[in-house]
């Protein structure tokens, strides 16, 4: 899992792990950098925004492919998508230009900037708060679709496609948000999504579809949210990669980027 829940919240672990490093940081400039209390938030406050302009133009510049096809979608800030590496180096670049009048300062904040990033980097691969899959392959479980015939997902895998299950709800503003991500990706060859509907009734569900003119081959109802349950979703949308022998290959909580959907059906 790439969230956690705390109430009613939904937190992105990658999110929650930047702002514990840039607290680090901050708490240890305060006490080893020796600058006065101006300069360190003038240098603090431009690392942080920095550091987020750059980690997302390396982002994009990576991705460039991905964003060409839809360009307003770099502007979404709020989605993920930010390189670390770009974004300590930004900073870098920030912290020299800042404290250049201060040469033992500025040798301190580049080196606990690198650490911080870095710390960022290593938490963000290793997941030490959601490293692990609720499950390892396609559950047993038979659900309908739009008109009432059963599908059994175990049974998707005889297509030999790549697999993506798509937990959502109509009342979900980030869920209608991917959707047409996931319409287009449905449209690939080697790939079937299933699009499993959390606890609603079947008139809303497609009542959604049809007013935006949405096609999906497996659309389907879980009306006892099993699916969520089985795959212990912190909220939705949460989203399952599963290759074509049905294995686990990676789960995302939230709203999926047209960046990562390429990256998981190019991999």
């Amino acid at each position: 899992m790439n969230a956690i829940a705390l109430g009613p919240l939904l937190i992105s672990l990658p999110r929650l792990y930047a702002v514990g490093c840039a607290l680090l940081l901050l708490l240890c400039a305060r006490f080893l950098l020796g600058l006065p209390r101006p300069a360190q938030q003038r240098w603090f406050t431009g690392l942080i925004i920095i550091w987020l302009v750059g980690a997302r133009v390396g982002h994009i510049v990576l991705n460039l492919e991905s964003y060409s096809a839809a360009p307003l979608e770099a502007l979404k800030v709020w989605q993920p998508g930010y390189h670390g590496l770009w974004g300590m180096a930004a900073g870098l670049v920030w912290t020299g230009w800042v404290l250049r009048a201060r040469l033992l300062a500025m040798g301190g904040a580049m080196a606990m900037l690198i650490a911080a990033s870095s710390l960022w980097l290593v938490l963000v691969t290793l997941a030490p708060l959601g490293n692990d899959f609720a499950v390892d392959a396609l559950p047993e479980v038979t659900l309908e679709d739009l008109e009432g015939n059963q599908v059994h997902l175990p049974s998707l895998t005889e297509n030999g496609d790549l697999i993506i299950v798509n937990l959502w709800a109509t009342w979900c503003p980030p869920c209608l948000r991917e959707m047409p991500l996931l319409e287009e990706a449905a449209q690939r060859d080697g790939v079937s999504v299933v699009v499993a509907n959390q606890g609603e009734d079947l008139l809303p569900m497609v009542r959604y579809l049809d007013d935006q003119q949405l096609e999906f081959r497996y659309a389907l109802r879980d009306p006892s949210q099993q699916l969520m349950a089985l795959f212990k979703a912190p909220g939705l949308p949460t989203t399952v990669l599963f290759d074509d022998q049905g294995n686990t290959r990676d789960v995302h909580v939230g709203e999926l980027t047209r960046a990562q959907l390429d990256r998981w059906l190019q991999d």
